[in-house]
């Protein structure tokens, strides 16, 4: 193909011309209109100039302060802001030995996010939306999600971000995996934000429960609240506080998970209100070797045998008897419940609750217990019972009344379904990777997910190991107080 090119006369369009040729490109092309360098200049030098504006509004503060300081050098010579600048980081060192935790809040942690803004997130921004699909392109013109703010914390950094008209937080929950990626985190989770159109991005940089939490003292009797008892620590470095009072608990995991942690957290945790007769706790254990190393502490103690009537399926029935017997009594009387030595507060701890409710191998047995269990989960919490269960399988037909325990953590799952089986749909879209947790006990026994009724937003955490000359001492303590074995 020969191509022909000639030189054009005023006022004619570019003419190009082919040798029959069918994807030739068309004779004549519109008109080329080019910008006169001297506005492309002026345009550079406004967009340079806006660019420098935002940046001073958003970093106005340390350009305050930095200029304030020249201003000092210059005109009272510059030993002086090199003074003030060495007694500002004294006070700062002072201040960080005197009081590690404020430091931290008002000067660490607000500036590593400011920190981590400017050098993670806003850097990678774009080139991550992109490849996300988070942006949308209209008009040759790019439309990106916004950075309201960045908040970092010792292991965690938390982005809230403006969403694009249109968006919802489901399509950010399915890409976890690129965000994560995208900006060097281990794990991302989508949160609810502050108001509708924004979602909190939870990138995890560093796993603070890797290595396993040491059973926590024990405190006095007037410092222990039902309404969360410190059982372990959450993701965050906080203390993790399980509530008691006012609702039950359902814990899942497979064998090995940790399960055990979590019941004698509970048991540590409530201890002085056991040994002060405002608290008691009943247990349940089928396998007969779990709770029976803490035997002496409980008030009444249930276990499989020859006949598993005279125990576990008894205590029970006993257990809604009561419960039924105290609700009369407060009938009309009272509408809130508070421990006293008259009504303690009773916790019903049955370890392996699906060998009651499944695999008992007496129907009519399993009937009582599966009555019994209803009565407690769903009348019990107004007049002082919490039933705590534990159980491997997570399905339903295993457990029909799952539904009935507000609270619920899922430790270490062997499917991803069951994820959502214990802690209800969606759960694991928002991040409760339980079936990803490492089966190593030094690295993932007592790590879970927790759900409390007030949140649909699973809170990763790890129960305390409760050793056993952790028992024993508990054991101890409970036995020199009374007297004699409970």
């Amino acid at each position: 193909m020969a191509w022909e090119f000639r030189k054009l006369g005023p006022g004619e369009n570019v003419a190009v011309e082919a040798a029959d040729d069918p994807f030739a490109p068309p004779k004549w092309a519109p008109p080329v209109w080019h910008m006169p360098e001297g506005l492309v200049l002026l345009v550079n030098a406004l967009r340079g100039l806006l660019a420098l504006v935002v940046f001073c509004v958003r970093n106005i503060v340390p350009l305050s302060a930095a200029g304030g300081l020249a201003w000092l050098g210059y005109s009272y010579g510059w030993p002086v802001p090199v003074g003030l600048v060495i007694l500002a980081g004294a006070g700062l060192g002072a201040w960080y030995v005197a009081d590690r935790a404020s430091f931290l809040r008002w000067v660490g942690w607000p500036v590593r996010s400011r920190w981590r803004l400017v050098r993670v997130y806003r850097r990678d921004w774009q080139p991550v939306m992109v490849t996300a699909g988070l942006s949308r392109t209209h008009k040759r013109r790019e439309y990106l999600p916004a950075i309201v703010k960045v908040r970092c914390g010792p292991t965690t950094d938390r982005v809230l971000v403006r969403m694009l008209k249109g968006q919802a937080p489901d399509a950010w929950e399915a890409v976890a995996a690129n965000l994560a990626h995208g900006f060097g985190a281990s794990l991302c989770r989508v949160r609810s934000g502050d108001r509708p159109g924004r979602v909190w991005l939870e990138f995890v940089r560093k796993d603070a429960l890797a290595t396993p939490v040491p059973a926590l003292p024990l405190v006095d009797a007037a410092e222990v609240d039902l309404s969360g008892v410190p059982v372990g620590r959450c993701e965050d470095g906080s203390p993790w506080r399980l509530r008691l009072l006012g609702t039950h608990v359902l814990i899942a995991g497979a064998t090995g998970a940790g399960k055990g942690s979590v019941l004698w957290s509970v048991v540590r945790a409530v201890l002085p209100l056991m040994l002060a007769g405002l608290v008691e706790v009943w247990a349940i254990d089928p396998k007969r070797m779990e709770l029976s190393f803490g035997r002496a502490l409980f008030e009444r103690y249930g276990r499989y045998s020859s006949d598993p009537d005279g125990g576990m399926v008894a205590l029970l029935e006993d257990a809604a008897a009561d419960m039924n017997a105290r609700a009369d009594e407060f009938a009309g009387v009272t509408r809130s419940f508070a421990p006293s030595h008259e009504h303690p507060f009773r916790i019903i701890i049955v370890d392996e609750l699906a060998f009651l409710t499944a695999y008992c191998p007496s129907k009519d047995l399993r009937r009582r217990a599966e009555s019994a269990l209803a009565i407690l989960t769903s009348q019990g919490r107004s007049v002082g019972y919490c039933v705590i269960g534990a159980q491997q399988d997570a399905r339903k037909e295993v457990n029909n009344l799952r539904n009935l325990f507000p609270t619920r953590i899922a430790l270490r799952l062997d499917e991803d379904e069951q994820v959502d089986m214990v802690l209800g749909d969606g759960s694991r879209d928002r991040g409760a990777f339980a079936d990803q947790i490492s089966p190593v006990p030094e690295i993932g026994a007592g790590v879970g997910f927790v759900r409390l009724e007030t949140s649909p937003d699973p809170v990763r955490v790890r129960a305390a190991y409760v050793s056993d000359d952790d028992i024993r001492h508990m054991v101890a303590l409970g036995v020199g107080e009374s007297g004699e074995a409970a």
